[in-house]
């Protein structure tokens, strides 16, 4: 009789797959390697699980690794000799399937042009690939917010203009729905940077409807994600609360505890600014708890955000919110110790928000060098309003003290200039 797979078994507990969803994740990652609807279905899992198959079909076992981000050989699977081996487990078979499936020779079965031109997955990639150069380009801030939000909204018409004279399958659809929705809450960010809240809320609501037509969860946790700046951004903390909690409770959040971390963090932030500081401190703990049990593994790539720089900068807006200045001058100088070289945009952001740490501590002209760090980093046409508000906030603090200090003074003056 064959020995029950532990290992996988035990996987898909750690990620909360039920072996329904764990067959639709699979069938969805080879549609995307092959350009064909996968068939797996949850008697497949079943198979997996009781050890009947040993090693999965190619397509099959590749797609699995991709779900679980784990090699099959340590999901239990148990490689084939190589005497028995099919050809598509041959080295030389994997390599060209790869090169088949993710290079620029698509499966067959896609339409290149016709009337109303059939979808194929290579449609799919190529909107992806814009999507990820803006997404790119305002992290390195090498475009301005609206600049990034016209990106984003000339992207988003040109897939819903392929969705409505195109044809494709019901699989395809969904992923193009889903990207439409990342790629106008992208254009919502840019608005949020722009302190434009009013067209931050009418991009939120377009999105809200293209995720809930994809009916996928990630994406519609996107949009959420993005609700609660936007509300916060008009200082409705009530509301940007709620929306954290639609986040910290979403199933993906539940299966994925770096997604749980971003919720009880933005409801800590919530919370912190309705002064409600237990609340907000229990909140925090349970982000971090979470952030502590998140695995590296491959997630959306407006996810990729979230690293432990960005955890700490967060939790030093708690800080501040709560008055613990101290303790957010602390935490952003973690961030600023590990965030990546290609985050101009928020490196910025994060040092302006250490120079108004250090004004609110008094450190007056430590305040005036730092603030001048971080109008350095960003040129004004791709510099973030978020920023500039910043700095502006900092430059009253100063102008509040009263200080005579030349340093202070002379920043002051200069400061009115760009601010």
């Amino acid at each position: 009789m064959p020995a029950v797979n532990r290992k996988l078994r035990d996987r898909m507990k750690q990620l909360g797959y039920g072996q329904a969803e764990l067959a639709r994740q699979v069938s969805t990652e080879i549609e995307l390697l092959t350009g064909t609807p996968g068939k797996v279905g949850d008697a497949d899992v079943r198979r997996w699980l009781r050890g009947e198959t040993k090693w999965p079909q190619d397509r099959i076992r590749l797609s699995l690794e991709r779900v679980l981000s784990t090699p099959a050989e340590d999901l239990g699977f148990v490689p084939r000799k190589k005497k028995s081996a099919s050809p598509e487990d041959d080295p030389v078979h994997r390599r060209r399937f790869l090169t088949s499936a993710t290079g620029s020779v698509m499966a067959p079965g896609t339409s290149d042009s016709s009337d109303h031109e059939r979808l194929g997955i290579h449609d799919i990639r190529r909107f992806h690939r814009d999507y990820v150069t803006i997404l790119r380009h305002e992290n390195a801030g090498r475009h301005g917010p609206e600049k990034v939000e016209d990106l984003a909204i000339e992207l988003a018409y040109r897939i819903e203009s392929v969705l409505t004279s195109s044809t494709a399958s019901t699989r395809l659809r969904g992923m193009l729905l889903r990207l439409v929705a990342e790629v106008i809450s992208t254009a919502a960010a840019a608005s949020i940077d722009a302190r434009a809240p009013r067209r931050a809320r009418m991009h939120l609501d377009r999105a809200l409807t293209f995720a809930g037509l994809s009916r996928d969860v990630e994406a519609t946790y996107h949009v959420w994600n993005h609700m609660f700046l936007a509300a916060s951004q008009r200082e409705n903390h009530a509301e940007a609360v709620a929306g954290a909690e639609v986040m910290k409770r979403s199933s993906i959040a539940r299966r994925d505890p770096l997604y749980a971390s971003l919720g009880h963090m933005r409801n800590a932030n919530g919370l912190a600014r309705l002064q409600r500081p237990s609340e907000a401190l229990r909140a925090l703990k349970d982000a971090e708890q979470a952030f502590a049990r998140a695995v590296d593994q491959e997630r959306a790539e407006w996810m990729r955000f979230y690293d432990s720089s960005e955890f700490d900068a967060l939790s030093s807006f708690v800080w501040a919110a709560l008055g613990d200045h101290g303790r957010a001058e602390y935490s952003l100088h973690r961030t600023l110790a590990s965030i990546p070289d290609g985050m101009t945009r928020n490196k910025a952001l994060y040092i302006a928000h250490l120079a108004l740490a250090q004004a609110k501590q008094g450190e007056l002209e430590l305040a005036c060098a730092t603030g001048r760090q971080s109008f350095g980093l960003l040129s004004s046409p791709s510099g973030s309003q978020r920023t500039a508000n910043t700095l502006a906030a900092t430059r009253k603090v100063l102008v509040a003290s009263g200080s005579r200090e030349a340093e202070v003074a002379e920043w002051i003056e200069e400061s009115g200039q760009w601010i």
